[in-house]
């Protein structure tokens, strides 16, 4: 009972965080790494502690689907030059600058050891960018790169891991044995996701209950990141292409009834996982920081600074050097941009890029992982906790300062796309009844046709979504709602007739709600 106490008043205060980080603009992992930092120093604190083989499975793998399922194809196809460079390039040049500060502050860690560190610490986490870059208006080029990278760097950076781990725990490790063994990996990974994306559309395409359609979406997740770590293929490959692959199709075949519910429990699931992992890792920092001596405690404060420090200026480095490369070839060769999203390069998008570099919970969850006989583990642990305190503190909370200060402004081009696309949809819309002439055909037909005059008399194509009586329809509800709660309480309807009429009335409001 007292651990349950405890994990409720953990809840609470999480939550108390994450709107506290709303109400002034901040990513709430910033918010959720301070707090992981009280949990330290509480007094009396429950000692948790999870499988390391486990953290990986149960952190990384449904936040990733939960980000590589809005993933859009079509921008990481217009962008996968700057996003490949930041994936493969700035990871394998943040790992190996890490791993040579760590190793000549550290001399007795082994090299296998510190290389680990530094693919522990290199990659940005997709939660923790999409936390704050979702709140921030920002043009839509620099935040695709960064999502795609965010997605994709956790692969690479992990492929990495896994092999210095192995290397540090193993007698030797060659490199024609190491080779073959990755690009086995990379092929089996995009194979697996990709077949096992089919399977579940099949296996669940005739699902129509709604908890079981949830439990079926996690079920699937975990099994496929279980399989893929089983095989020694990349979970994180495998996970992503699963992700895209599904939602290129399921959005199709799921019904409004289905997707409106998920949605919202896939929400608070990456949430509740987020709170979970600063929870663990913090628990875990008390017993490291008491079992050191002052010496030894004051070197590892150096080094998790040192490294904070290097991982943050190996991204400006790295990205306003390639923006400068990017800039000087397009000034050489020209600009030709294939859609309205794509815009040139500019020295305020680099430095904006350089700056959103936030780690999260794959850094902790890769840092947890690690076992418990691996050489400096404490140290790894309380150099990654550091990185991601400082990053998601100092940039989490100077970017949206720093994104006013640049002024950055792209003309909004997915609204425009909206605009464009509602106009098509409503054009289809008005000609499945063309013909019909019935009363209700013709309400609708009226209202559509109002709709459409709207969006096309905007030479922009932007418009609001919302359709010309949805305010007589939510002021209708609202007086509906109050005659149903009247009825229930007089006793002329039960409960179970107010709650089905109350599901109805949910619905429609919904429909009538401007998104």
């Amino acid at each position: 009972m007292h651990a349950f106490e405890w994990f409720i008043g953990l809840m609470l205060g999480a939550m108390l965080l994450s709107a506290l980080a709303r109400r002034i603009g901040v990513p709430y992992p910033t918010f959720l790494a301070l707090g992981g930092v009280g949990i330290a120093f509480l007094p009396n604190a429950p000692d948790w502690t999870l499988e390391p083989d486990l953290a990986l499975a149960l952190f990384v793998a449904p936040v990733l689907l939960d980000a590589a399922f809005d993933t859009s194809l079509r921008d990481l196809r217009d962008n996968w030059l700057p996003v490949t460079m930041l994936v493969l390039a700035a990871v394998g040049v943040t790992t190996a600058a890490v791993a040579f500060v760590a190793h000549w502050l550290m001399p007795g860690m082994p090299w296998a050891a510190a290389i680990a560190l530094g693919a522990i610490v290199a990659p940005p986490d997709a939660a923790a960018a999409t936390a704050v870059l979702r709140s921030i208006k920002l043009p839509y080029r620099v935040l695709k790169i960064l999502e795609g990278e965010s997605l994709l760097n956790d692969a690479s950076a992990l492929l990495i891991y896994r092999v210095a781990v192995g290397a540090a725990l193993a007698s030797s490790l060659k490199v024609n044995d190491v080779v073959p063994a990755l690009a086995v990996a990379l092929a089996g990974s995009l194979i697996v996701g990709y077949v096992f994306a089919k399977v579940s559309m099949l296996a669940t395409a005739r699902i129509t209950d709604v908890p079981t359609s949830i439990i079926m979406q996690f079920a699937g997740t975990f099994t496929v990141w279980i399989i893929a770590e089983h095989f020694a293929l990349s979970g994180i490959l495998t996970i992503v292409v699963y992700a895209i692959t599904m939602a290129r199709s399921v959005p199709m075949q799921t019904s409004p009834r289905l997707r409106v519910p998920s949605y919202a429990v896939w929400e608070t699931v990456v949430f509740l996982l987020n709170v979970m992992a600063f929870v663990l890792i913090g628990m875990q920092l008390r017993p490291i920081l008491e079992n050191l001596e002052t010496s030894v405690r004051h070197d590892y404060f150096i080094i998790a600074a040192a490294v904070l420090a290097t991982v943050i200026l190996t991204r400006i480095i790295w990205v306003m050097g390639y923006n400068t490369v990017l800039r000087g070839t397009i000034a050489y060769f020209g600009f030709r941009p294939r859609r309205l999203s794509e815009t040139r390069p500019s020295v305020k998008g680099g430095v904006l890029m350089s700056w959103c570099g936030m780690r999260g919970i794959v850094t902790l969850a890769a840092a947890f992982a690690l076992p418990e006989r691996f050489p400096y583990r404490d140290l790894i642990l309380l150099t990654a906790f550091g990185v991601v305190l400082g990053t998601l503190v100092i940039q989490g909370l100077t970017l949206r300062p720093l994104v006013a200060w640049l002024a950055l402004d792209d003309g909004d081009p997915v609204g425009h796309e909206v605009g464009w696309a509602r106009r098509a949809a409503f054009h289809a819309a008005l000609e499945s009844f063309d013909g019909n002439t019935s009363a209700e055909a013709e309400l609708l037909r009226l209202e559509y046709r109002q709709m459409l005059d709207k969006a096309e008399s905007n030479p922009d194509g932007l418009t609001s979504s919302e359709l010309p009586a949805d305010p007589l329809r939510r002021q209708a509800i609202s007086a509906a709602r109050r005659v149903l709660f009247e009825m229930r309480e007089s006793g002329e309807i039960g409960d179970d007739a107010f709650h089905l009429l109350e599901e109805e009335f949910d619905w429609a409001e919904l429909s009538a709600t401007e998104a």
